[in-house]
């Protein structure tokens, strides 16, 4: 984190090594989500004037530009590797997940996009379990059956048609569960940097062979809105992954929730759209069945004799 966040001095003597590590991580993982949240808002305006794969190309092009500083600070020695197919396996899963979501968002609400969302920890726990044989205990069975039943709650099949839109954002969820997981195994042997660095490299080039089907140039009005989403969420990356390191999940996954608020604000100030009571109450539950697992999880990393 250093020199991203230098020193400022000031007539209050603000230092950003002062604060707390907790705080950090919490102001960070705030902003991280105001970025994503702002991304998406970002991405259902400009999804009217141009094809959201399109969109996504400029957003894997751009964000890779931005990373590229912080690339370079750390050095091309960064990408070395021995685990290339890993990589190409996550820039596929998570390619094909993004273009889902991107169109997700320009068919349905931002706030039911960001609700469904909050699926995605809940799907990794049940990948977790199949592929990396982690511990299966009473409470994490009930967190998971909670978390589905609020997505039941917030799609209501058969009660209201599912719309394809939904569809593709909980398909894009389930993807990014497993990009999660991919994630995990990555990190015991990379760094943060090249993974980040090579989703950029991977999704860049797979996203414009979809883009290319619906091409159209942007106007002049269009690059700036582009190159902000590609900004945006490398910021957004980069904030979260350095949130994590000052402080716990369980810590910092209550805060994520105000991804929900940041979708309604940008949903009704731009959209007037509004979310019905049933988005809020299933995607609460969602959330909340996501901080449990989080929570338990991390208390038996830590204190290593709870009972499962």
């Amino acid at each position: 984190m250093k020199g991203l966040f230098p020193a400022i001095p000031t007539g209050i003597g603000f230092s950003w090594r002062r604060i707390p590590k907790t705080l950090k991580g919490i102001l960070l993982i705030l902003i991280s989500v105001g970025c994503f949240a702002t991304m998406d808002a970002s991405i259902r305006r400009l999804s009217g004037e141009l094809h959201p794969f399109e969109i996504a190309f400029f957003r894997n092009f751009f964000g890779s530009l931005a990373l590229m500083p912080l690339l370079l600070r750390e050095g091309l020695g960064s990408l070395r590797t021995e685990r290339l197919g890993l990589f190409a396996l996550r820039g596929v899963l998570n390619t094909i997940a993004m273009l889902m979501f991107f169109w997700a968002l320009s068919r349905i609400p931002l706030a039911e996009v960001t609700a469904l969302s909050f699926t995605i920890p809940l799907f990794a726990s049940l990948f977790a379990i199949w592929l990396l044989r982690e511990q299966v205990y009473l409470q994490r069975w009930v967190a998971l059956g909670l978390g589905f039943v609020g997505m039941v709650v917030l799609l209501r099949p058969g009660f209201q048609a599912v719309t394809l839109g939904s569809a593709a954002a909980l398909a894009a969820s389930i993807l990014l569960a497993w990009v999660t997981v991919l994630i995990k195994i990555l990190s015991r042997t990379e760094s943060s940097i090249t993974i980040t660095a090579y989703m950029g490299l991977f999704q860049a080039p797979l996203s414009l062979l979809a883009a290319v089907w619906f091409w159209q140039w942007p106007g002049w009005q269009d690059w700036i809105p582009l190159l902000a989403i590609g900004c945006l969420g490398t910021l957004g990356q980069v904030l979260m992954i350095h949130a994590f390191a000052y402080a716990d999940v369980s810590t910092l996954l209550p805060f994520q929730f105000s991804a929900l608020i940041w979708a309604t604000l940008y949903g009704f100030f731009w959209f007037g759209e509004w979310p019905d009571l049933w988005t809020w109450v299933g995607g609460a539950i969602i959330f909340g069945s996501s901080l449990a697992l989080a929570y338990r999880e991390s208390r038996l990393k830590v204190g290593g004799t709870l009972s499962p």
